[in-house]
C-alpha cells in the first residue's frame, strides 16, 4: 500500500482504496467518497500544496521487483537512452509461473511536454495508469521514440512507426517476463498520450490487438484539428483518419474522462454519435476545481492535468469500477462466482 501524505491544512480526507485483486475478479470497489471538511471561511497558504492519497513510488535503480518502479532500456535501443518504465505491484512474486498467478496490465502514454499542466513529456512524469489502477497492476509508461531513434521524444510521436513497433515488441514482452495477463492490458494516456490511446494504439490491427480496454483523459482522437502537424490538420482528412482507427476498438470497453474546465465530454459524444453506450463506450466528465483545493497550485496551473487520478475522488471510483468491468467483463465474473 503506498503511503499517504498528511494533510497539511484544516481538512480531512476520507480515504479507502480501492484495490484490484487479479485472482478475485468478484471482489467489490470500495464506494467510499471523498469529503472535505473545511474549517474557517480562508484556507491558509498551505491550501495550495495539494494533498494525495496516493504518492508514486519514487524511481528505483537495479532489476524491476515487487513495489518498484524502474527504467528498462529495450535490447533493440541499447546504447540510446530510450527506455520505458515498469512497476510491478506489491504482490508481484518472482515465481509467479510456478503458482500460476498472472496480474493485469495497464500501459501509459504521457502528455507532451507542458509545464503548465506539470506534464514533462517524459515517461518518468506519468501518473494517470498508477492511480487507475492504485498500484495494484503492472504498470508500463512507453515512449514515443524520436526521430534519429536515440531518445525518448516529448513532444507528440517522434517515428511514428517506430514507437507503434516499440508497443508491439514491449508489450508481449513484459507480460512474458513479469506475468502480466495478455488478455488483461489496458492502454491509457493523458493529453497527447489520450490522443495517442488511439493514434498509436489503433495504428493497425496488430498493435489494436493488445488491448482489452481503452481509456482517455483530455483529448480524444479525431475531436479537433492539430495545426502544425502533418497528421492531425486538416480536421476532415484528420477525422476521416482518425474514424478509420476507431473501427479497430471492435466493441471493447472504452472510457473517455475530460475536465469539466476544458470543456467537458460533449465534442467527444458528438464525435463518436449514435448510440455511444452500445458501442462500448463510458463518458466522465471530471471536476478538478472541485478535486483540488486551489487552481493553481503546486502540481499545475491549469486543470488540463493527469493528477486529479492520485486524489480520492468520486470521479476516481468511478474509473476504476469502468477498469473493473474492463478487465473483468460480466460474462467472465459469472463464470467465476
Amino acid at each position: 500500500m503506498s503511503p499517504c501524505a498528511v494533510v497539511p491544512w484544516s481538512a480531512v480526507i476520507s480515504v479507502e482504496r480501492a484495490r484490484f485483486l487479479p485472482m478475485q475478479p468478484s471482489v467489490a470497489i470500495s464506494l467510499t467518497l471523498l469529503t472535505w471538511l473545511a474549517v474557517g471561511s480562508t484556507p491558509p497558504l498551505e491550501a495550495f500544496e495539494p494533498s494525495v492519497d496516493l504518492e508514486i513510488p519514487s524511481l528505483g535503480q537495479g532489476e524491476p521487483a515487487a513495489g518498484k518502479r524502474v527504467a528498462v532500456v529495450a535490447p533493440e535501443y541499447e546504447g540510446s537512452s530510450v527506455h520505458h518504465l515498469l512497476y510491478l505491484p506489491p504482490d508481484w512474486d518472482p515465481d509467479w509461473k510456478k503458482q500460476g498467478r498472472s496480474w493485469p496490465v495497464i500501459v501509459e502514454y504521457t502528455g507532451n511536454h507542458f509545464p503548465k499542466s506539470g506534464s514533462t513529456g517524459e515517461v518518468e512524469g506519468a501518473a494517470l495508469g498508477y492511480g487507475l489502477g492504485g498500484g495494484q497492476c503492472i504498470w508500463v509508461v512507453l515512449p514515443f521514440i524520436s526521430d534519429d531513434r536515440k531518445r525518448n521524444e516529448i513532444t507528440w510521436w517522434g517515428d511514428e512507426r517506430a514507437t507503434v513497433e516499440y508497443a508491439k515488441r514491449n508489450v508481449p514482452r513484459i507480460c512474458a517476463q513479469f506475468g502480466g495477463d495478455t488478455s488483461k492490458v489496458v492502454i491509457c494516456g493523458f493529453s497527447r498520450g489520450a490522443i495517442a490511446v488511439n493514434y498509436i494504439g489503433l495504428y493497425d490491427d496488430q498493435i489494436a490487438s493488445l488491448w482489452c480496454g481503452f481509456m482517455c483523459h483530455d483529448h480524444y482522437d479525431g475531436v479537433r484539428q492539430w495545426p502544425g502537424t502533418q497528421w492531425g490538420y486538416p480536421e476532415s482528412e484528420y477525422r476521416e483518419a482518425a474514424a478509420i482507427r476507431r473501427k479497430r476498438i471492435v466493441m471493447r470497453p472504452v472510457l473517455v474522462c475530460q475536465a469539466e474546465e476544458e470543456g467537458g465530454v460533449d465534442a467527444t459524444k458528438q464525435l463518436i454519435g449514435g448510440d455511444s453506450e452500445k458501442l462500448g463506450f463510458t463518458f466522465l466528465a471530471i471536476p478538478i476545481k472541485k478535486i483540488f483545493p486551489a487552481v493553481p497550485n503546486a502540481l499545475m496551473l491549469t486543470c488540463h492535468t493527469d493528477r486529479w487520478m492520485l486524489i480520492d475522488s468520486t470521479e476516481r471510483q468511478q474509473a476504476r469500477i469502468w477498469l473493473q468491468k474492463a478487465l473483468y467483463p460480466p460474462s467472465e465474473s459469472g463464470k467465476a462466482d
